[in-house]
């Protein structure tokens, strides 16, 4: 005996028989229902292990080792990873930095551009230091003279007299160097000037560059001189 409602309940049923025809028309290749794979999702760090097996790498297992507490313990793994080298490989190693930071210092030394620290590089610092190197200065006997001065006054400091005269002529090197040092740096202002019109780096900054250079013996200069006293620039 069927009722009203019963109906309603067969079309459902009927609907949901249309739509799997439906799909099955649309694929037809499609076999039975979809079957999953049967394993769980493999995580990221067994398929990182898994590919760096597969390439010959180690293989990571376990977890990751705590950062170190302390610096002899950050020391000691250090230790445990790099490889052991031993004093043959120690001295040549050491041999090999000391050769590399000669050879540096020897480049720099010469003037070459790369090797320079930042306040000696450019043209107009290189042509700066050729006109200071081409003359001779009173300011480059004030190093020496203030160590005459210092042992002058060891040596006679029993005596007033004889040492309070070391502090006069220091007074008067010094009122020399600073005459020298403003003529000096005018000539070469004027001279960069001339040579490179469009520049920003002549000025009072030029000028102390170049009068601290002129205070240096030649042998003690950075880099060492190029040209001789005398010669043209």
């Amino acid at each position: 005996m069927k009722f009203p409602w019963n109906k309603a309940d067969a079309e459902p049923a009927t609907k949901s028989g249309a739509a799997v025809e439906s799909v099955d028309a649309a694929d037809p290749d499609r076999q039975g229902p979809t079957v999953g794979k049967g394993r769980p999702t493999p995580s990221r760090r067994e398929a990182e292990n898994r590919r760096r097996a597969a390439g010959g790498g180690p293989v990571r297992r376990g977890p990751v080792a705590p950062a170190p507490k302390t610096r002899k313990e950050a020391r000691q793994r250090r230790k445990e990873l790099k490889p052991e080298l031993s004093k043959e490989e120690r001295r040549e190693a050491a041999a090999s930095r000391r050769s590399s930071a000669a050879q540096r210092r020897e480049l720099m030394m010469a003037g070459e551009e790369k090797y320079l620290p930042a306040r000696e590089k450019g043209p107009v610092k290189a042509f700066t230091r050729d006109l200071v190197d081409s003359r001779r200065y009173l300011s480059t006997l004030f190093i020496p003279v203030a160590l005459i001065m210092m042992a002058y006054m060891f040596i006679v400091i029993k005596n007033p007299v004889l040492s309070g005269l070391a502090m006069p002529i220091l007074l008067i090197f010094v009122a020399i160097m600073i005459i020298e040092g403003s003529f000096v740096g005018r000539q070469i202002n004027k001279k960069v000037y001339e040579r490179f019109p469009d520049t920003t780096e002549a000025g009072f900054r030029l000028s102390w560059y170049a009068f601290m250079r002129s205070t240096q013996l030649r042998r003690m200069r950075i880099p060492r001189p190029r040209v001789k006293p005398g010669d043209v620039v």
